[in-house]
């Protein structure tokens, strides 16, 4: 069971390819900072554009710079439940300790689809499996009941909830006490540990991964109060993260911060002037450059 601080890790590019050597820095420096676990080749990783070739590497780079000091939850969701399936097992036979598995996008299916495509896979692969709920990239709501349906599924063992509702994360962990719900947007971290989530899924720990690993180890050694303290420090931060479509404010972070190249793929673009400008002047506040 994973349990505190899971950064969403970016994929560092280098004349448009997947650049190891920073990839490999920045685990280390998440293995440094005490995260509980890196998700490789997710929404941040801006898995949508990597290859299934480059999906399997960038994985395998994460299990091979973590060097068992911490876990890797390798993304592999796909609106194709073939495809889902195929890199999952891909993802096991790297070595990655999970997989985290978004909801199918752009099929809109029904939540009996939604069901039948997470159950697909929990049979086919052998390894623990966290579903990935977000409605603003997916079009899709991975409701509670179904959640719950799925969670009778040995190796269905979690979810990241990003519906933004921490009624819908109370909805869960009613219908499934022993399941873990963790949270996706870093806005509610804190809210969701109160209500009895395992941790958070964040993007803001890219930037601060020793802070946010801190937050989660205070709430969980039960100094809640210190915890709610620095959830609170971190909001004007984690806002900044969203000032566009993620990944782009974090990844021009990162190399605000000297530790990426500020290097996208299409569609994604650099960030707008003003909004770079905005970005600067949080990261300032907070000592980050």
């Amino acid at each position: 069971m994973i349990r505190g601080s899971i950064a969403a890790i970016v994929t560092p590019f280098e004349d448009d390819a997947p650049d190891k050597g920073r990839f490999f820095d920045l685990v280390e420096w998440h293995v440094e900072s005490g995260t509980a676990a890196i998700v490789p080749c997710g929404s941040t990783g801006e898995a949508a554009t990597l290859d299934c070739d480059e999906h399997v590497m960038v994985i395998s780079w994460a299990v091979e710079a973590a060097r068992g000091r911490m876990k890797v939850v390798g993304g592999t969701g796909s609106n194709s439940t073939a495809e889902a399936i195929d890199l999952s097992k891909k993802a096991v036979d790297a070595g990655a300790d999970a997989v985290l598995l978004v909801s199918p996008y752009y099929n809109k299916p029904s939540q009996e689809g939604l069901y039948r495509h997470h159950m697909a896979i929990a049979d086919a692969v052998d390894c623990p499996q966290i579903l990935y709920n977000v409605p603003g990239r997916t079009s899709s709501n991975l409701l509670p009941e179904t959640v719950a349906r799925l969670s009778a599924h040995h190796r269905i063992i979690g979810i990241k909830e990003a519906s933004g509702s921490v009624e819908q994360a109370l909805d869960v962990l009613g219908l499934c006490p022993n399941f873990l719900v963790y949270s996706g947007d870093d806005l509610i971290n804190y809210p969701i540990l109160a209500v009895g989530g395992a941790g958070s899924i964040s993007v803001t720990a890219n930037v601060a991964p020793e802070k946010m690993a801190r937050m989660h180890n205070l709430f969980f050694s039960g100094r809640a109060r210190e915890a709610l303290n620095l959830h609170m420090e971190l909001r004007e931060l984690s806002k900044a993260m969203f000032i566009e479509t993620n990944p782009a404010p974090v990844k021009t972070a990162l190399a605000m911060m000297g530790r990426i190249n500020e290097e996208f793929r299409l569609p994604l673009v650099p960030m707008a002037a003003s909004n770079r400008e905005k970005l600067a002047k949080v990261l300032h506040h907070y000592g980050l450059i």
